[in-house]
């Protein structure tokens, strides 16, 4: 009779211990449960058509590329998520020249969305700490209007960062925001020699919110390395592009903000920078940056002035390696490289937009116009139109036009007539 008590008494304890195994492991897996049920996949894909003439290349430049990218993104694991998305860009027909190589220098103008695949983000975000972000890995970072930080989102081969951030928001009205990274993977693509910058680089970037708008600080010190890998160029040619000639620090300050005057709203942003170089930098210069912007709304209409100014002392002129070149100074990327002499882009806007028109979610139209000179001995560099047409339909179809012309006898022979079309269908989910 006792044997048999105690074996019952055995099997009740066997039984509460297999009970709370399992709810010990019920409970340790709780959170990578709700962190499998929070997968998010990432889907977005983009077709191009480009053309671009330009003089006096023989022949006009024109290609169809299809960017796709895929990913997944895990939702937090002990507030922790990790993300991992590949990119590939595949010419689907056409003749270009997609980097600044010399293979068919002379025969068709830059188009630089080069074939490629690579890993575009690889990284983990922890959120512990109290209004904090702290990312780790293969990054996209933007920065305020993405002068100086960006993800070029444009070209079809997105720029990325590898390196550490930090971002904390435990202030009301103040932001935080630092980062290492060793590695720049420029739009340009993993083939091309200007593909990947690295160095040790640094930012910071402190944001106020204050009652007539936000007030940024900023420090931006890149450190490069010096590259060796330009095959076919001349040493002229490859220290021109080498990006230790953009080994610089980087300190200013800017202000943006609206407000409501009536029926109109009035937008402005103001920015200055000043530049030095750094010591493993073949070059010693010390410059400046100025930008001042006014926008004004008014039911579906804006109308914009702008002037930005970049330094330059002859030899060198004011860089933002890093940055969205193609939204600023026009559209056709003609001073993708601040001319030596700097630059003066004095430009002007009208855009209309509204969120339903016919069978669109969404439509908007715009020109821009802009005069361009050099900041130092004020040499005429010629003048641009921009033209955009964007329409949203579920999917989101956009077109560009842009058109640069050179002030013949006084723009410089680098900077000549360029004509570009551009027409496109993004889709993402």
């Amino acid at each position: 009779m006792s044997t048999k008590v105690e074996r019952s008494c055995g099997a009740q304890r066997r039984t509460r211990e297999n009970v709370r195994l399992a709810l010990a492991v019920s409970l340790a897996l709780a959170p990578l449960a709700s962190a499998l049920a929070e997968i998010k996949p990432l889907v977005d894909f983009r077709l191009r058509s480009e053309s671009v003439e330009q003089t006096p290349f023989a022949n006009e430049a024109d290609v169809t590329t299809l960017r796709g990218r895929l990913g997944v993104e895990v939702g937090k694991l002990w507030s922790t998520a990790f993300l991992i998305e590949g990119e590939g860009v595949t010419p689907l027909n056409g003749d270009y020249r997609p980097d600044t190589s010399v293979a068919n220098m002379t025969t068709f103008p830059v188009i630089p969305d080069p074939e490629g695949y690579e890993i575009n983000r690889l990284q983990l975000t922890n959120t512990s700490l109290p209004g904090t972000a702290l990312t780790l890995g293969r990054q996209r970072i933007n920065l305020d209007d993405q002068r100086f930080m960006g993800n070029s989102g444009w070209r079809q081969n997105e720029q990325t960062y590898d390196g550490f951030r930090v971002v904390n928001k435990s202030v009301k009205n103040l932001s935080i925001d630092a980062a290492y990274f060793n590695q720049a993977n420029r739009f340009f693509g993993p083939e091309s020699p200007q593909g990947r910058y690295e160095g040790d680089n640094f930012y910071a970037n402190l944001g106020y919110q204050t009652p007539i708008g936000k007030l940024s600080g900023f420090a931006y010190v890149f450190d490069f390395d010096t590259l060796t890998r330009f095959p076919g160029l001349t040493a002229g040619q490859a220290a021109a592009l080498n990006p230790v000639r953009a080994s610089t620090e980087t300190y200013g300050v800017r202000i943006a903000g609206d407000r409501a005057l009536g029926k109109v709203k009035l937008g402005y942003n103001a920015s200055y920078a000043d530049q030095k170089s750094l010591q493993n930098n073949p070059l010693d210069f010390s410059l400046s940056y100025r930008l001042a912007e006014v926008t004004a709304g008014y039911r579906v209409f804006t109308f914009g002035l702008g002037q930005e100014l970049m330094e330059g002392n002859g030899t060198v002129g004011f860089a933002t390696p890093m940055s969205t070149l193609h939204k600023f100074q026009g559209w056709a990327d003609k001073f993708l490289t601040t001319p030596a002499n700097g630059m003066d882009d004095r430009y002007a806007s009208l855009g209309v937009a509204t969120k339903k028109l016919g069978m669109f979610d969404s439509f908007s139209a715009s020109v821009v116009y802009h005069s361009y000179a050099t900041d130092r001995m004020s040499i005429d560099l010629g003048s641009e139109v921009n033209l955009q047409l964007q329409a949203k339909w579920k999917r989101f179809v956009a077109r560009q036009v842009c058109d640069y012309s050179a002030q013949a006898g006084e723009t410089p022979a680098i900077y000549r007539d360029t004509s570009k079309l551009w027409a496109q269908l993004d889709f993402v989910w």
